[in-house]
Formats: structure tokens, C-alpha cells, sequence
């Protein structure tokens, strides 16, 4: 019996054995569920208005899928470096609880699948006390996003933006139809050039940026930009709108900051925008130089015009008028043309011997604004 029991024994034996030897290490240590800092922390400015973006971390520290996220710290400073947080700008609350997942870390077939990070985004104001006039002063963010506990794996990526305060807008933007386009005017005050004069530098200037949105669309143009001037009446003309369209123009001021290697760009507020209907109900430019010149003795007589063409850009052909009689004594002038004349010349066939003609010319633009007529000239059949 004793021999039998020992031989039973021996399998049990090996099994327990080889069970020990498939053990790969010891038990992993529990997760400290801290998040990783985040590395793509970005920011911007307008005005004293500094958004933060951000992705909300999907791994811990140790490589596993983020079950818990707390709150996230905001940190900001007039130093070029931050090692802590210390007394943070914001606290954020925790994001909503997500399902828990596994701790494994996810088959890389399933990557694609999952889905992105959700991003984060804070607006900050920029006190006044951390504005600077010197152009290569900054100020610098950071964020650190907290476990469960209140514990934190480390600082995210610095971010930096200048610390050199922005213009105010012009506070009585105003817009006027013209043929030529929208003209703008605005006053630059004595309070946007004593804060430029106080920040200028070989480094810095400033300037007016002028936006234009197509109502339509919602889509913004930069317009045009005009250098920081003196106190006064400032304005600007935009030829290159679409008529019948309607627009929203603002006006921002911008630093420009430049550095050896690059230059950074910052605008202010902007002004409330002002609503243009682009109705374009202006004729072209009248046109100059009309002369008339007689065919000749010994052939059919015609009268041959011409005439310095119109610029417009709109321009769609002219018109032709001609009278009986010699400047304002003749008749009224009666059109010659049935369609517009595209070239800046005409020729008229229908003349006869013993008359004076007198002629006049129009422009028409394609919506059929047409110009007042021209200086006349007269021309005689002997």
C-alpha cells in the first residue's frame, strides 16, 4: 500500500511543479491609476483672452487604460518654467465617470478602433498685472490632470504666450457705399498710441487689421491692414468686394512681434461689426477724349469716334448718342446703338452731306448703371 501511494504521489508532484515553473513573475504591484500628463497642451490669445486646449489622457503611467479621471489643475505663471503647479489659476471638475475598462493594455488591431481622446479646452483672462510692454515677455501654462485621489502623474508640455499688452479696438467703426468699394473710417485715439509708444520697440509694431465676412457664408477675408497712426480720422477702401453681396466688417488691432527666428502675431478685441448691403447702384467712370473724324472726299461719307476707354472693372460697353447741329442748339441726341459697343470706337454710316453731327458717349456697367454722357463733339459733311 505505502508503495502504491508514493507512485500516485509522483504525478500529483510533477503537475504542481511544472504549474510553478509557468509562473512568469511575481504579482504586479496595484495601479496607482495616475494619468498621463498630457503632450499636446496648446494655446492662443485675442485680447486678454488666453484659450487652452488639450487631449483628456486614455493611459495611465503604467500603461493602462484610464478608468478614473479627478479634476484637472490649470497653471500659469510669469516665469519661462513651471516644475509645479503650486497655487493653480482653475481647478476643473472631474470629467463624467467612464465605463471601467480592462487594465490590459488594448490589442493594437483594436487602436483603430477606439476612439479619440476627447478634448479639453479652458479660457483663461490674462490679469492685467501679468501684462508687460517688454515684447519678449511671456507667460506660461501648463496643466496637470489629477486620479481619483487627488494625486498627479507631473506637469503636461509648456505652452507660452506674450505677455505684452494688445491695443483696444476703435470705438466708432463706420462704413459708407461707395462706387469705388466699402470705405471704412474709425478714430485712432490718443489712448492706443500712448500704450503702443510705450511698448514700441524694433521688435514691436502695430497695426489695424480689417475683417470682412460674407454674410452668406460666414466665411472671414482679411480685407486690408493699415499701420498704427496718429490720433485722428483713420480710413480704409475696399475694392475688392462682390456687389449684391452683404458683408460684416470688424477691425482688430495686432502686434506684431518679431524674433530672430519667427514672428508671432497677436490681435485684440475687435470691434462690433458693421452690416454692408453691397447694392451697387453707381455708374462707371464718364467717358474722356471723344473725338470725330470724316471719312474724306471720294468715298461713301461716315463719321468715325473714338474715345480714352473706361477702367472700371464692372464695365460692361458704352453708348453712343448723336444730334443734329453743332454743341447745345442741335436736337436731342438720339441713341445710335441697339446693343453696347464693347470697343472704345464707333463708326457712324448714317450721315449725309451739308449736316453737322454732334456725338456723345456713356458707359454702362453690367447691372446697366449707365454714366452721365461725355463732353460732346461735333463733326461736319462738307
Amino acid at each position: 500500500m505505502t508503495l502504491h501511494l508514493a507512485k500516485s504521489l509522483v504525478p500529483a508532484a510533477l503537475c504542481l511543479l511544472f504549474a510553478a515553473c509557468a509562473q512568469t513573475g511575481p504579482p504586479l504591484p496595484p495601479s496607482l491609476e495616475l494619468p498621463k500628463a498630457p503632450t499636446d497642451l496648446r494655446a492662443t490669445r485675442k485680447g486678454d483672452h488666453v484659450t487652452l486646449s488639450w487631449s483628456e489622457p486614455q493611459l495611465t503611467t503604467d500603461r493602462q487604460s484610464v478608468r478614473y479621471i479627478g479634476p484637472t489643475l490649470v497653471c500659469r505663471s510669469s516665469e519661462s518654467e513651471i516644475t509645479v503647479c503650486g497655487n493653480p489659476t482653475a481647478m476643473l471638475p472631474a470629467p463624467p465617470a467612464v465605463p471601467q475598462k480592462s487594465r490590459s493594455k488594448p490589442h493594437p488591431a483594436q487602436n483603430s478602433a477606439s476612439p479619440r481622446p476627447a478634448p479639453q479646452t479652458y479660457f483663461d483672462t490674462l490679469p492685467s498685472s501679468m501684462q508687460r510692454p517688454d515684447p519678449a515677455a511671456e507667460v506660461t501654462y501648463a496643466v496637470e490632470i489629477l486620479n481619483r485621489n487627488a494625486r498627479g502623474a507631473g506637469l503636461s508640455n509648456r505652452v507660452h504666450v506674450p505677455a505684452v499688452p494688445t491695443l483696444p479696438p476703435p470705438s466708432d467703426l463706420a462704413a459708407k457705399l461707395t462706387g469705388d468699394g466699402v470705405t471704412l473710417t474709425w478714430t485712432g485715439t490718443a489712448e492706443a498710441q500712448n500704450l503702443a509708444a510705450n511698448s514700441t520697440g524694433p521688435s514691436l509694431q502695430h497695426r489695424y487689421r480689417i475683417y470682412r465676412r460674407e454674410q452668406s457664408s460666414g466665411k472671414d477675408a482679411i480685407a486690408g491692414e493699415v499701420p498704427l497712426g496718429p490720433p485722428g480720422t483713420a480710413n480704409f477702401t475696399d475694392g475688392t468686394l462682390e456687389w449684391e453681396k452683404t458683408y460684416l466688417y470688424r477691425i482688430t488691432a495686432v502686434n506684431i512681434i518679431k524674433r530672430a527666428d519667427s514672428e508671432l502675431q497677436i490681435e485684440g478685441d475687435d470691434t462690433p461689426p458693421v452690416r454692408v448691403v453691397a447694392h451697387d447702384i453707381f455708374p462707371p467712370s464718364v467717358p474722356s477724349g471723344l473725338q470725330a473724324a470724316y471719312s474724306g472726299e471720294g468715298q461713301k461719307p461716315f463719321i468715325d469716334l473714338i474715345w480714352a476707354p473706361v477702367s472700371n472693372a464692372d464695365l460692361a460697353g458704352y453708348n453712343v448718342y448723336r444730334s443734329n447741329g453743332k454743341g447745345t442748339s442741335g436736337e436731342q441726341p438720339v441713341k445710335l446703338n441697339s446693343d453696347l459697343v464693347k470697343p472704345p470706337s464707333y463708326r457712324d454710316n448714317a450721315v449725309s452731306a451739308g449736316n453737322i453731327y454732334t456725338y456723345f458717349v456713356s458707359a454702362v456697367d453690367v447691372r446697366g448703371n449707365e454714366s452721365p454722357r461725355s463732353e460732346p463733339t461735333s463733326e461736319s459733311i462738307p
